[in-house]
């Protein structure tokens, strides 16, 4: 179960690559100012996430005129999520959790990622979208053990439309 509806959002600070090379973004830098988006995926090349991040990554306009900012996060580390993103041309800021200290904060990591296809890999993050208000508090929580099942996108931006 993901934390929940008006918690604090644990702080974090993770790394990034864009072209002009690495660098880290810290949650609590949006605070004031705009609502965040966190969007949870397992792992990077790999179909479902391809497809959430291309989706989304084709519709920031519209969450950037509701005054969000929206990160997707995952356990690859940043070079490959660069490499992932050049490929699919995604447009959102990908953050690596390599440690998956963050997922594992926001409740949102696999005890075991598909052991039935023999990976097994714990920490993994699970598919999950979390709406951050400019105070630091959840305001949207949803987390699918199901890898395949992406996140309510209507709800998602039917609560930012009533958050400014």
């Amino acid at each position: 179960m993901s934390l929940a509806v008006g918690t604090k959002a644990p702080d974090f600070t993770l790394s990034t690559k864009s072209a002009a090379g690495p660098k880290y973004i810290k949650l609590s830098d949006n605070f004031v100012t705009k609502n965040t988006v966190l969007l949870f995926f397992p792992m990077a090349f790999t179909g479902t996430c391809t497809t959430e991040m291309c989706s989304v990554g084709n519709g920031l306009r519209g969450y950037e005129q509701m005054n969000c900012q929206v990160y997707g996060i995952s356990g690859d580390n940043p070079f490959a999520q660069e490499a992932w993103a050049q490929k699919e041309k995604i447009g959102v800021t990908l953050l690596s959790d390599y440690e998956h200290k963050v997922a594992k904060a926001y409740d949102v990591a696999y005890d075991s990622f598909l052991p039935q296809m023999n990976l097994g890999m714990g920490g993994v993050a699970k598919r999950a979208a979390f709406i951050i208000d400019k105070n630091g508090v959840i305001q949207y929580a949803e987390s699918n053990d199901d890898a395949k099942q992406l996140p309510n996108f209507e709800k998602i931006k039917s609560k930012l439309a009533g958050m400014k």
